[in-house]
């Protein structure tokens, strides 16, 4: 099934994100994962690139055998890092004849020891391109795209950050993903700055409940979000006991969630970071 068949039915298209762990014995921890995540039929689930596309054929494998023993609509990530035209291309392929028929097309960040994204001799640098030949091949793909709230980490300038997420819709793309935040005002002044530019597609609010004050500092200082005060404040009072750390962030996604969803969002994307149990009690709080 397609992602984008499924906006507009009334009821939230809900999503949770995971990484392909580096070890054989973390794939299967990850499957277990899904499976305890499988009771709150997600209406579709992602599986990451690791760093630099470090992990791309676990992604591969794990998007096609999630959806063939599980049953539940999967999304691969799909990356510039690294390959050619060609060898994208070859992905791509495969992914369809494994069936998977979802894909979030993303330029990728740098490899491990660079500093400056780079693409490879034949390669492709940057998302709207890579969604660009996606729709160039004929294949019949839903594809998603990632969108930045706050501003991509390379891109703080908010007008410019918007003219390359134009060139990516326009290229071709079904919705769009957003990147983690805290803030709902941020995604809802994204919202107005999208509209305002002529993007109609859906824009989903990606959220991650806290589980690790240090984790997600160091998280969110790489892909750019920013931690409110006020979250700052509740999560240093509770800093040395570490399931009312967990409570808060619980809590706090809870809220984010309601009231986007109140307000109208399309749905909801988890970032789970490869564990189910804070994603579970924000769903089940949700009452999704």
């Amino acid at each position: 099934m397609k992602i984008s068949s499924m906006f507009g039915k009334g009821t939230p298209v809900v999503s949770f994100e995971f990484f392909p762990p580096k070890t054989d014995e973390g794939v299967e921890q990850l499957y277990r994962t899904v499976e305890e995540l499988r009771r709150c039929r997600p209406s579709f689930v992602s599986v990451t690139y690791g760093a630099g596309g470090s992990t791309r054929d676990r992604t591969l494998d794990l998007v096609a055998r999630i959806q063939r023993e599980l049953g539940v609509v999967t999304m691969a990530h799909l990356t510039c890092v690294g390959s050619t035209r060609e060898e994208i291309g070859g992905i791509l392929r495969r992914l369809a004849d494994s069936g998977v028929q979802n894909v979030l097309a993303l330029r990728g960040d740098p490899p491990k020891g660079s500093s400056k994204f780079e693409p490879v001799p034949g390669g492709l640098g940057h998302a709207n391109e890579l969604v660009a030949y996606i729709r160039e091949l004929g294949l019949d793909f839903c594809v998603g795209a990632a969108c930045y709230p706050e501003g991509h980490v390379e891109t703080r300038d908010l007008e410019l950050d918007m003219e390359n997420l134009c060139r990516k819709v326009a290229a071709g793309v079904d919705f769009l993903v957003s990147q983690l935040f805290f803030d709902n005002e941020d995604y809802r002044a994204f919202v107005r700055r999208a509209r305002a530019a002529g993007i109609q597609v859906p824009i989903v609010p990606g959220l991650m409940p806290v589980t690790n004050v240090g984790q997600t500092e160091r998280f969110t200082q790489l892909c750019g979000s920013r931690i409110p005060q006020e979250l700052h404040r509740r999560l240093r009072i509770v800093a040395n006991d570490q399931a009312a750390v967990v409570a808060t962030g619980v809590q706090w996604t809870v809220d984010q969630g309601r009231a986007l969803l109140r307000e109208g969002a399309p749905g909801l994307h988890f970032y789970t970071l490869n564990r189910s149990s804070a994603t579970l009690a924000v769903h089940a709080a949700l009452g999704l």
